[in-house]
């Protein structure tokens, strides 16, 4: 994006450049032996409009005057310029400077100029003179959503690092303490117990880690197996059905029967037994866990409603990020790696569907899974008649 930035920049100084010499050339031939005229209005040289046209960054040509000649689509739509006003007095500033020491300047700034999104957009700037005539070109590229990215990417390291010492580091206190104790057979079984435990969770968080990077970024199946959602839903219910009846929460399905979709069955066994394992894990004892399923016109949809502790407003457009967690210290009790709702998103996307949740604290939560419908028939084909027609 930079290269492309700078070319642009390279070619606007050269056209402007090139016309503006000529210019000063006419005017001064036109002017020998006659009265000194006013300089003309600075114009755009033929062909500037079309290459700002084509910057995908905001971009502004400004007059001798700070007035502006031309703004890209996008500098307009940020909010940057008004009419034929620079709005943003940063960058009207830093023009200034530009048009009287000649030198080119780059900056980031942050300005309030979005009605929706972002209360604040981040701004890279590239301010640079046009030729001598008295032209400035301002370059400005949003850089918001790189940051954000960026932040996660900071923010994952930083979770994964604390994810995985907490296990290790109690792994090396165990072995230490089991070797002090191995006199005591009573002690080494229970720090053998509880290295166990901690083994167990250092092999789900790395197994979470390998089936969101198997499954993060893929594209979408090519060639989907055609699953039936009764199968999904029984093993899922199956692989905690322990942890249901430690608690006496009751899970019950309905509307099964003779549904299908189409994707991978492992994955979305994954997304099931995730969504239904957070159900018991946050629901109190003596409840209930439903799965049901609905098929619309267009969608297989699979609701996990729980009667649990819920989840507050402010947390739930974060809770599918990786490592996100409402309570933090709840989590870690129930054994939650924090990956779980970021793998069902992302398997939601492989398969062309989407997650959604509904909550209210102190009532529970419905998770819904929404799939395409697969098609109800299979196309013929070519030359080949259905049924009907033969029967016609």
């Amino acid at each position: 994006m930079q290269g492309e930035l700078l070319a642009a920049l390279a070619g606007l100084v050269g056209l402007v450049t090139g016309v503006a010499a000529g210019l000063a050339f006419r005017i001064s031939e036109s002017g020998r032996g006659r009265p000194q005229e006013p300089a003309p209005t600075a114009e755009l040289p033929s062909g500037i409009a079309e290459v700002l046209a084509a910057l995908p960054s905001s971009a502004v040509v400004l007059d001798p005057a700070d007035r502006v000649l031309r703004a890209s689509s996008a500098a307009r739509a940020y909010g940057i310029v008004r009419g034929e006003e620079l709005v943003i007095g940063d960058l009207l500033a830093l023009a200034r400077h530009v048009r009287r020491d000649g030198v080119i300047r780059e900056t980031e700034i942050e300005v309030a100029v979005r009605k929706f999104g972002p209360d604040a957009t981040s701004f890279a700037v590239r301010v640079a003179p046009l030729g001598g005539t008295g032209l400035v070109l301002v370059l400005a590229e949003d850089q918001t959503e790189r940051r954000r990215v960026e932040a996660v990417r900071r923010d994952f390291v930083a979770n994964i690092s604390h994810e995985l010492k907490t296990p290790v580091g109690a792994l090396s206190l165990l072995a230490e303490t089991v070797a002090d104790a191995s006199d005591d057979p009573e002690a080494v079984r229970r720090f053998t117990g509880r290295m166990q435990q901690e083994a167990a969770r250092l092999t789900s968080v790395i197994q979470d880690l390998i089936t969101l990077s198997r499954i993060q970024g893929a594209e979408p199946m090519a060639e989907p197996d055609k699953v039936a959602v009764g199968d999904v839903v029984e093993e899922a219910l199956d692989a905690v059905r322990m942890a249901a009846d430690a608690k006496e929460i009751e899970l019950v399905s309905s509307g099964t029967e003779g549904v299908a979709v189409m994707g991978d069955e492992g994955l979305l066994v994954t997304a099931m037994r995730n969504l239904v394992a957070n159900a018991v894990a946050y629901s109190p004892e003596r409840t209930r866990v439903a799965v049901s399923v609905e098929v619309t016109d267009k969608a297989v949809e699979i609701s996990i409603a729980d009667q649990g502790i819920g989840i507050p407003p402010q947390d739930l457009e974060r809770i599918f990020e990786r490592f996100y967690r409402v309570d933090a210290a709840r989590s870690r009790a129930t054994g939650g790696t924090g990956l779980g709702l970021a793998i069902v998103k992302h398997i939601m996307t492989h398969h062309r569907g989407e997650v959604t949740v509904w909550s209210k604290e102190g009532s529970g939560s419905t998770f819904t899974l929404r799939l395409p419908r697969p098609e109800i028939r299979e196309r013929p084909r070519p030359g080949e008649n259905t049924d009907r027609e033969a029967a016609l």
